[in-house]
């Protein structure tokens, strides 16, 4: 009987060490967090900087955002980016992402005329950074293209694969000694909706169906550009890695009938931009070509709305990944019908997506807390593009503000508890995270009306002071001690 109860006692504590370890970071794992420069850099016209596409909508049609602001002083990080570098440090972050204003460095977009103190600006700071032993991620583009471009029809005009390739050769001949983790572009899903409405993100103009999928094959060609380009000229010598950042959701289907209207869903969502890079077969999902293609003939057009990548690009861009970047924040359920305007993309995939009334709500209108999608969305990943090296880029909840963001705490230990069980009990390859955000920042169309950051920034103060909120200590604790704390634990 005694040695029974030994038994029992040494299962048991060996099945809570076990369990422990499942909310423990692997070594190697890169902690951190992540901003974009227009939402945070403010300095619109300082020192050179040329104008983008979103001080072009902000100044020019401010009745888009919700509360009529914009980015042109935001948290002022042009100026105060040490402070940035200091709350970094405090939370023990490893890496920081951030990303380089292309019109901060490139005033007209082009590589004929560099501004020095865009480049200066981001050299102190990939310095600061490097002083405090933190890693720069380096995002190139994260939605604000400068204006001079867009007037050449901006991410529907095919030459901007070349521009872009030329604008990043800058970034790198510039940067690349000391930056080592490089993201082409940052959820290139959302930014080609800007060519699907015109009340919708910079540029907001009215081409569904269409200048969405001309965008889509630019920015596709673009990243296999920049990857290509750096695999010739710099890769030997600077050793770095490059991925694309990719917007994600979880699809659950409403009944099990509606399988494959997720399956619709993921692959005109996130199949668009990940299967020509990282499927072995490269190119358009087939689903996403059968529908776009029998849709364009059914409307009257005699060829497809989608452009057809030959076969030289789909084998230009396959491969060109060193790591897959992922954001992620909620999930939704999917079921068959047609919603969207003819033509559209919401019509071409023939999926309606809702979301359960009883996920938590956040601040945002799209953003319920569903944390076990997390986890289901990492393994179809997984499963679907051979289990690449994965890097969450983005991930996190929105408030209307406040120091005591226990509901943010919350979001963070549960979806980081799934990634975790991804981990170690699926086996999904996952090398890094990045919580975002920093500090609260201009949330694009929703203004300063939504709180994403960890840190509280007061923005009706000039000297914008930072201030930590709960989140930022919790995961400070979680970046210091690589698991999740024991109080957070079922």
């Amino acid at each position: 009987m005694k040695f029974q109860t030994i038994c029992i006692v040494i299962l048991v504590i060996t099945g809570f060490a076990a369990a422990q370890d499942n909310f423990t970071f692997p070594d190697g794992f890169l902690l951190g967090a992540a901003t974009a420069s227009y939402q945070i850099e403010g300095g619109w016209d300082a020192d050179g900087k040329g104008v983008n596409i979103w001080d072009t909508l902000t100044h020019e049609r401010p009745y888009l955002v919700v509360d009529g602001s914009n980015g042109d002083v935001a948290d002022d990080s042009y100026h105060l980016y040490m402070e940035d570098v200091k709350l970094l440090k405090d939370m023990g972050a490893q890496v920081y992402r951030f990303s380089i204003s292309w019109a901060r460095i490139l005033p007209e977009g082009h590589d004929y005329k560099i501004n020095q103190a865009g480049i200066d600006y981001y050299n102190k700071l990939i310095n600061a950074l490097l002083e405090n032993k933190i890693e720069p991620m380096v995002t190139m583009y994260h939605w604000d293209l400068p204006q001079k471009l867009q007037d050449l029809g901006g991410w529907t005009n095919r030459e901007l694969a070349i521009y872009a390739e030329n604008y990043a050769r800058v970034l790198f001949k510039n940067f690349g000694d000391r930056v080592k983790l490089w993201i082409t572009f940052n959820e290139p899903l959302t930014f080609m909706d800007g060519y699907a409405s015109d009340t919708g993100m910079a540029p907001s103009i009215n081409t569904p169906g269409i200048g969405d999928y001309l965008t889509a094959r630019t920015v596709l060609i673009a990243h296999a550009n920049i990857y290509r380009m750096y695999e010739r000229e710099f890769k030997q010598q600077q050793q770095g890695k490059i991925g694309i950042t990719l917007l994600s959701f979880w699809c659950e289907p409403l009944t099990p009938n509606y399988v494959e209207a997720c399956e619709r869903y993921q692959q005109f969502h996130l199949g668009t931009y990940a299967h020509p890079i990282f499927s072995e077969q490269g190119d358009y999902p087939s689903v996403v070509k059968e529908r776009v293609d029998a849709n364009s003939k059914a409307e009257g057009f005699t060829t497809s709305r989608l452009p057809k990548l030959t076969s030289e690009e789909v084998n230009y861009i396959k491969g060109t990944y060193d790591f897959f970047g992922m954001n992620f924040y909620t999930a939704f359920m999917g079921l068959n019908g047609v919603v969207g305007g003819t033509p559209s993309r919401e019509r071409d995939m023939g999926t309606i997506v809702l979301q359960d009334p009883n996920w938590p709500e956040s601040a945002s209108s799209w953003l319920r807390v569903v944390p076990w999608a997390f986890r289901k969305q990492l393994n179809w990943i997984a499963n679907e593009y051979g289990n690449p090296p994965i890097f969450v880029t983005e991930n996190g909840f929105s408030d209307y503000g406040g120091l005591n963001d226990t509901n943010r705490v919350l979001y963070y230990t549960e979806y980081m508890k799934e990634m975790l069980k991804a981990i170690h009990i699926d086996g999904v390859n996952v090398v890094g995270y990045t919580a975002w955000s920093l500090i609260d920042n201009f949330e694009w169309l929703r203004g300063y009306t939504e709180k994403f950051g960890v840190y509280e920034v007061n923005f009706n103060d000039p000297s914008r002071p930072r201030t930590p909120k709960e989140s930022a200590k919790v995961l400070t604790e979680i970046f210091n001690t690589r698991k999740i704390p024991d109080r957070f634990l079922d």
